[in-house]
This record gives structure tokens, sequence and C-alpha cells, in this order.
């Protein structure tokens, strides 16, 4: 009898010391206080920029009405002004494909697809506006709506026109340019209004309550997130992709931000990078100077201020190259692409101090696979 009482304690022990080494992968095992990291997250720089974003948005759908009701050369400026500023703004939050965002596509590209990717596929917006059949829900639409859409239909030339303006004037298919257009804003405006009142709701306070390392975790999530469009959206998609650095070395100089526009690319890139820097910091990307905790507070708790110094330091060292560059990166992919792998290889020196360094000193797991070749 007392046999089998002491194996039943033997169990017992066994399972609650697995429990607890379980609990312990994926909880927080330092006593910083991540909730008010979320929350300083949450109030001071998630929602306020997604609000800003809301308001450029509702500025672009104005400016849309105006052009649709009186079509001249003016209003297609002044839609294009709207254009930029918007994507000025979504630079602010891309990273943020959190929450409801997360649900905007059938992929893990979540609300990246209604709004930035690229390049565009021409020919799905020409046969869109030739045929009126089309769904921007579906996978091949993808890459044929937000920015770089509206981007080619503001400043693209479509066949046998001479300037933008004629596929809303004289195009054969000018209502069905028109309609792809009024339909592209559309969903570009339902999206951000969906995730906007999502966080002004119940997910504000389920997101800094969730503090685990866990996949499913806020806190897991965010520096996943943030790692994430660090190496693929700003690194990669923005720089070294056009400047071939995953294609032994042939070049795309039309695989950029703005194409059509052709002289903002390096302005998205340098407000993205400030995007990276500021929410490393902890700090608010909307012109305020509010502040609290944050990634970099997170190291100087974990005494490691070095390695935030150098992530720092490695921000501006890549700032100060991008700083240099042609304003369109297709004129600087054909000029001189040097220039261009070398502002690649700066922002690249931080992914190691991010991906390894940071994330494995907060306990977590990066939840997305390296595939384009560095």
């Amino acid at each position: 009898m007392f046999k089998k009482v002491f194996f039943l304690i033997i169990i017992v022990a066994v399972a609650i010391a697995c429990t607890s080494s379980d609990d312990s992968d994926t909880g927080n095992t330092d006593n910083f206080d991540r909730t008010a990291l979320l929350t300083n997250y949450a109030d001071n720089i998630i929602i306020p920029a997604l609000e800003n974003f809301q308001s450029k948005q509702s500025n672009l759908d104005v400016a849309l009405d105006n052009f649709i009701n009186d079509t001249n050369q003016a209003n297609l400026d002044a839609l294009s002004v709207a254009w930029l500023e918007g994507y000025k703004a979504w630079q602010y939050i891309e990273m943020f494909n959190i929450g409801i965002a997360e649900t905007q596509s059938i992929d893990t590209s979540g609300f990246v697809v209604v709004y930035n990717r690229y390049p565009v596929t021409v020919s799905d917006i020409q046969s869109g506006a030739a045929t009126g059949s089309y769904d921007l829900n579906a996978t091949e639409y993808y890459d044929a709506q937000g920015f770089p859409a509206l981007d080619f239909l503001i400043h693209g030339i479509a066949d046998s026109d001479s300037t933008p303006l004629d596929k809303f004037t004289t195009n054969t298919n000018a209502n069905g340019y028109v309609d792809y257009m009024s339909n592209v804003v559309s969903k570009m405006n339902a999206t951000i209004n969906t995730i906007v009142n999502d966080w002004q709701g119940a997910y504000r306070d389920e997101y800094i309550n969730n503090t685990s390392s866990s996949a499913t975790g806020s806190f897991s999530k965010l520096v996943n997130d943030y790692v994430y469009y660090y190496e693929k959206g700003l690194r990669a998609n923005k720089i070294g992709t056009p400047a071939g650095n995953f294609s032994a070395g042939q070049t795309f100089p039309d695989k950029v931000e703005g194409f059509y526009k052709n002289d903002v690319s390096r302005e998205l890139a340098l407000l993205g990078l400030e995007a990276i820097q500021k929410v490393f910091n902890g700090q608010s990307l909307t012109g305020t100077s509010t502040s609290g905790e944050s990634f970099a507070s997170y190291l100087d708790y974990l005494e490691n201020t070095p390695l935030k110094n150098d992530i720092n330091a490695q921000f501006q060292a890549a700032r100060e190259k991008i700083t240099t560059l042609n304003t369109s990166f297709s004129q600087q992919v054909n000029e001189d692409n040097t220039q261009m792998t070398q502002a690649y290889d700066l922002l690249q020196q931080a992914v190691v101090l991010l991906k390894v360094d940071m994330v494995s000193l907060f306990n977590v797991q990066v939840d997305f696979e390296d595939s384009d070749g560095d």
C-alpha cells in the first residue's frame, strides 16, 4: 500500500513539474511590466496612428468624390496629394498586423493586402475596368488594389492614352476606371473603419492583458510583427528587392513603392524607418512627445542597454545612407545601384540585433520563416 501511495505522489509531482515547465515556456520569466508596455503601445502609438490613417483615408474619399463630380486635372492633382498623405500615414501602421487586421485576407498578409502589396498588376486593373468583372477579395486581385493600384490609376498612363487623366475622360473604359478606383477606395475605407472600431471597442483591453510570450500572446505578436515588418516590409520590399539582393544581382526598378508617381519611394522608406525607431523607443507616431515603456526600456531593465544603443545606432546609420539616395529608387537602381545595396547592408545589420539578440532576451519565438535568401 505504501509503495502505491508513494508511486502516486511521484506521478503528481512530475505532472506539476511538467506543467510549471510548460508555463515558463510561454509566460513572462522576468518581472518587467509588460502590461504597461502594451498599454503604451496601444494607447499612445497604435490606436492614434490607426485613427490618423483613418482620417487620411476620409480625406482621400472626399478628394475622390470631388474628382468624380468634376473630372479635371486640378482635381486629379488634389487626389494625388490625398493619396500621398494616406500612403505616408500607412507607413506608421503597416507593422501592426494584429487583431482583426490579421483577418483581412485569407493568407498571413492580413490588412497589408488591402493597402500595399506591390508591384501592382496593371493588367488586372485594365481588365477589371474593361469588363466590370472582378473581386477585390479574390486572391488574384491582392496585387491590384490599395495604394499601388491608386498609384497607377492616378499617375499611370493606360494603353492608347497620352496622359493619366485620359483614363477617366477619353478612354473607352473611362467609366470602368472610375468604378474600379471607387471600389478600391471604398474597400480601403471600410477596412480601416473596421479595424479602428475593433481597437476602440473590446480589443484594446484584450490586447493589453495578454502579456504571454506564447504564439497567441499580444506581446509575442507585437514583437514578431515588428521584426517581420523591419526585415520584410522595410529592408526587403522597399530596398532589397528593387536592388536585386535576392535575385543574383538582377535589379527590378519597377518594384518600388509609388512606381508611377516615381519620386516618393525614398520618402516612404524614411517614414517606415522612422516608425520602426519610434516604436522601438516607445514614442508616439502622431507628432506628440508621448513615450512610455517600450522594447528599449525593456532592454534597459534586462541590463542590456548596450544592445539598445547598438540598435538605435544602426537605425541612424541606415537613415543617413537612405537620405543620400535619389528621391526615386527606380532612378537610383538604374543610375547607381551600389548605393541601394549599401543602404540594404546597413539595414541588414540590425536584423540580427532585433531578430536574434532582442527576441531571445524577450523569451519570444520567431513565428515566421526567412525565405528571401539572405
